[in-house]
């Protein structure tokens, strides 16, 4: 009998990790249908997507409340699948809050569910551990101190590796990419990642612009440029382009990771791309903004002083975190001629890059996640090696 597959990933990086997972559980078996919540990535590796979650990427209690009825809507119709047409197995991605809802109505009608890329219950209210372990049946993690915290607790856990580690790759060369985005190679490029999510854009890339403004200042011939995420249109970017026009900034749709290798630094949001920049070896600062009180309702709730995954994973501060009140663009770009000027300051942030690399584990994340799926599909022991 055929088995089916319900995946569930609520913005970019998620739709990419579920793609590249879907993907590699194809490879093994061919005849599995997979329907899901996800963008433009899952449905190029085969999935049939009945949720778009282009327009529910959303981060921030009250950016949430603002698209309550979107996700309400979108997590209705995902109840639906789940009840109308039962997969064999509930896959999801991140986007824990939303995904925590599906997994408990999937155990409700006794569908297997597996959660891949753990919520960061280690960060905030730690105790919710206990309510994860009563809906999922296997945590797939990617780092191994979460693999560690979810032992303790006693939920069934596997660390799989981190998929950016295979995912992280150019398309061409470094020359070939300045080359087609029109760069001047003998000045220096700055890459402007303000997220993945409608509500970031409007939060960051303001702020990223005001930047790069004081950065032309003291460095006239320094260049811009701008990637489009996959779950964004280039019309997203374009009304606060426009009104930095003397910036010429170059709005970019292609592989994110050809972008960044042409750049000298990079001003990202938190996120997954402080990962992916990291795996680049790209010197960055993480800027970040939310509304004033949900920052204030969170920042009572975490429980670790840092925000940018390369440093959650590094244990320290490697690259400088401007968050909130902290986000000003002199602060900010006084950090970014640091960078491109001093030669020792930078050459000791790519070398602590190469550490966090290492720490991410070996390739085959994407497999060995496929695998684990595969084998709770098939109710099969569990076939990583």
């Amino acid at each position: 009998m055929t088995k089916r597959v319900l995946i569930s990933a609520g913005e970019a990086s998620g739709d990419l990790h579920a793609a590249n997972l879907i993907k590699a559980l194809l490879n093994i078996e061919p005849e599995i249908k997979v329907r899901a919540m996800g963008a433009n990535k899952l449905r190029a590796a085969g999935a049939k997507v009945v949720v778009d979650c282009t327009e529910i990427a959303v981060v921030g209690l009250f950016e949430v409340l603002a698209n309550y009825k979107k996700i309400k809507t979108a997590l209705d119709t995902m109840r639906a699948e789940i009840k109308q047409n039962p997969p064999d197995l509930l896959i999801l991605v991140d986007y824990q809050e939303f995904n925590l809802k599906l997994a408990k109505t999937a155990k409700q009608q006794g569908v297997k569910v597996l959660f891949y890329i753990s919520p960061q219950v280690w960060a905030w209210r730690p105790k919710r551990v206990h309510k994860i372990g009563k809906y999922v049946d296997m945590m797939a993690v990617l780092f191994p101190f979460e693999e560690k915290f979810y032992q303790e607790a006693g939920v069934p856990v596997t660390f799989v590796g981190h998929p950016l580690v295979d995912e992280v790759k150019p398309s061409k060369t470094k020359n070939a990419a300045i080359t087609e985005y029109k760069l001047n190679p003998e000045q220096k490029v700055i890459g402007l990642f303000p997220g993945s999510r409608l509500g970031e854009i409007k939060r960051i890339l303001p702020l990223q612009l005001n930047v790069a403004e004081t950065l032309r200042k003291s460095e006239p011939g320094v260049q811009f440029i701008l990637p489009i995420a996959s779950s964004l249109r280039k019309a997203d970017m374009m009304g606060f382009v426009k009104k930095h026009k003397s910036l010429e900034v170059k709005i970019i749709q292609s592989n994110v990771y050809d972008v960044m290798q042409v750049t000298d630094a990079i001003i990202t949001a938190s996120g997954t791309a402080t990962l992916e920049i990291a795996l680049m070896e790209i010197p960055s600062v993480i800027t970040y903004k939310i509304s004033p009180l949900s920052y204030l309702i969170l920042k009572r709730m975490v429980n670790i002083d840092k925000v940018g995954l390369v440093n959650i994973v590094a244990e320290k501060d490697i690259v400088k975190e401007f968050i909130q009140d902290k986000a000003k663009p002199s602060l900010i770009a006084a950090e970014i001629i640091k960078i491109l000027k001093n030669s020792t300051y930078r050459q000791n942030m790519i070398l602590q890059l190469k550490k966090v690399k290492a720490r991410l584990g070996k390739k085959g994340g994407s497999q060995n996640v496929a695998e684990l799926a595969y084998s709770m599909l098939y109710s099969k022991s569990k076939i990583l090696s």
